[in-house]
């Protein structure tokens, strides 16, 4: 029926003759997120059309390799996800509204996204791994016993999904099969050859689907095949679905009747509905929390009431980036109960340093058009908690009391709390607190800065940094991720992609180059690095018990303070060198006498 090529990737549609004639609409693509973002070294292909009355979107794609570089996969899908789209023309749209999308009626537009279709497959080389934590012996020992179970529970494809960073939304059935990657080309065995570097085995190929109504699609096979001719055994999986096969005459039939309605209500009068409140304050606002408020609206008037949101003038989005409407677009027939829209305000990272450098307030006012009717305001207001999280070590060091005493206003904050230079601190208070509290409870806990905290006591700890209150019986684990958090979500890393080492390094110059990077940290980066790299180190004084190493404690160094959450990932080979150069500068000062 169809193909389309990216590169090494491809993506064939077959029908069977019967149904030929019930397939339209097909369309193909693709999108390259490769080298610089654009190239088709890694990226996906996608087929869409419609079968008899359902649409169908079939995308194949090759995601970012190595096994550390999860948040590259993550972005990849992202980035197919979200530039994929098909211009199908509006007689196709219309078919799709006949259906019944409202959602297509909403857009207006003659394009749809993958997730504008009632069924996706997604399939492909998506390069997850099993977890680092987990050695390359081990994955090999289970993976030639067909040991699956530690696997599958560690397997970075389901954790990612279980905390909803990628492919939400989509289903996978159980994985009942050995990984299907590496093996030596021509054989069966996984590739253990003295000369290659020796990979851990994963569940590279994979098969998902997403479905409008979960019950049309049941899978009946999901296996892999035993072919040789790879360095990857091919995956298949064999699924029923349902399809739409609309009786023509039936629904032109409620269609006739429907009109016949409409126009007799609309025929009476204009569309009118009642809002519960136009104004919405959410009150204090902490970071890292969602706050949702409903508006209630109701149809009024005699007529349907169909409603949207609509951007402001001169304006693309709805609303402001920190926060999400659902639904924004909705019918109400006279009588029926009211509907209610939601809106949330999440502060991220990223709003956070807006909020705390003043280009941003949390005040927004959205437009309710409502169709051959009026517009309706609704203003949304908001007061931000103050947080150390989101900001940079040189602000925090300027102020010794708490951070949320201190006010986001530029004017008040210098007549109050005018920062000094030759009294700012060392380290932030909020860095020294956490580290001194873990170290009091003791540096022997079992897996420490490996195992994720408790979210209520995170949320707690957060709160006591920024309010200067003491902090209560917390576990360690908590503290731990509450201070590895702190360090990832720092406006600015503490350590600039700029002092990236340039030149390859080996054991002759790992001194000199650890020497001149310190050199290059700025001021109280330097501190904020070298106390943290101190305390780390009297932390794998207790590798016997806590289970540390050097190489993970570099890990997790690189993660908080090179990379933290605000990086965009270079997959380039370059500067994946550069990367492992830093982690082996951290592995040298964790483990020399002295910095």
């Amino acid at each position: 029926l169809e193909k389309k090529t990216l590169v090494g990737l491809l993506v064939c549609v077959f029908v069977k003759s019967p149904h030929k004639t019930r397939v339209n609409y097909v369309h193909a693509g693709s999108v390259g997120v490769g080298v610089m973002g654009v190239m088709g070294n890694k990226g996906g292909v996608s087929i869409r059309l419609q079968f008899y009355d359902s649409t169908i979107c079939i995308v194949c794609t090759h995601l970012a390799a190595h096994r550390e570089n999860i948040a590259g996969r993550n972005a990849d899908f992202a980035n197919v996800f979200q530039k994929t789209s098909f211009d199908i023309g509006e007689e196709a749209i219309r078919e799709v509204i006949r259906s019944g999308s409202l959602s297509q009626w909403a857009t207006g537009s003659t394009s749809v996204g993958i997730a504008d279709h009632d069924l996706v497959f997604w399939t492909g080389d998506l390069n997850y791994r099993i977890d680092e934590s987990m050695t390359t012996e081990r994955v090999l020992e289970l993976s030639e016993k067909n040991a699956l179970g530690e696997l599958r529970d560690i397997d970075q494809l389901n954790l990612e999904r279980a905390a909803g960073r990628v492919f939400q939304g989509f289903d996978e059935g159980s994985i009942n099969f050995r990984p299907t990657y590496k093996y030596q080309p021509g054989t069966d065995s996984y590739d253990k050859r003295p000369d290659k570097k020796l990979r851990a085995p994963a569940w590279c190929d994979r098969v998902l689907w997403m479905a409008q109504e979960p019950s049309h699609i049941r899978q009946l096979t999901y296996d892999r095949s035993e072919l040789n001719i790879s360095d990857h055994k091919p995956v298949y999986s064999t699924i029923q679905i349902t399809i739409k096969d609309v009786i023509q005459s039936k629904r032109e039939a409620v269609y006739d009747e429907v009109m016949k309605l409409l126009d007799k209500f609309e025929n009476q009068t204009l569309p009118m509905v009642g809002l519960d409140k136009i104004n919405l304050n959410v009150g204090e606002v902490r970071y890292g929390q969602t706050v949702t408020l409903p508006i209630q609206v109701t149809n009024t008037g005699k007529v349907v009431a169909q409603f949207r949101l609509v951007p402001k003038l001169d304006e693309n989005a709805l609303c402001k980036p920190w926060m999400t409407v659902s639904p924004t677009y909705g019918m109400l027939i006279p009588g029926e109960p009211p509907a209610t829209i939601n809106f949330s305000i999440t502060i991220d990272n990223n709003t956070a340093h807006l909020l705390n450098t003043g280009r941003e307030v949390l005040d927004d006012i959205l437009i309710l058009r409502l169709e051959n009717g009026r517009d309706y305001y609704i203003t949304l207001k908001g007061n931000y908690a103050r947080s150390c999280f989101g900001m940079s070590v040189d602000e925090l060091v300027m102020y010794s009391e708490p951070i949320r005493n201190i006010p986001l206003d530029a004017i008040k904050r210098a007549e109050k709390h005018d920062p000094n230079p030759t009294s700012a601190l060392c380290v932030p208070k909020e860095l020294w607190r956490i580290i001194d509290a873990i170290y009091e409870k003791g540096l022997h806990e079992k897996d420490l800065f490996m195992t994720p905290g408790f979210a209520e006591e995170v949320n707690q700890i957060r709160e006591c940094l920024d309010t200067g209150a003491p902090f209560g019986k917390f576990r360690i684990h908590s503290m731990a991720e509450v201070m590895l958090s702190f360090l990832s979500n720092l406006s600015t890393p503490i350590v600039p992609p700029t002092l990236f080492p340039t030149l390859e390094i080996d054991a002759q110059n790992i001194q000199s180059t650890a020497r001149k990077f310190l050199e290059e940290l700025p001021p109280i980066h330097y501190n904020v690095f070298v106390y943290v790299i101190s305390f780390f180190r009297e932390a794998l004084l207790h590798k016997e018990t806590n289970k540390l190493s050097a190489a993970k404690m570099a890990r997790i160094c690189c993660n908080c303070m090179v990379v933290g959450t605000n990086g965009a990932m270079d997959d380039s080979s370059a500067a994946m060198n550069r990367r492992a150069g830093m982690q082996m500068i951290m592995i040298h000062l964790l483990e020399t006498n002295s910095i």
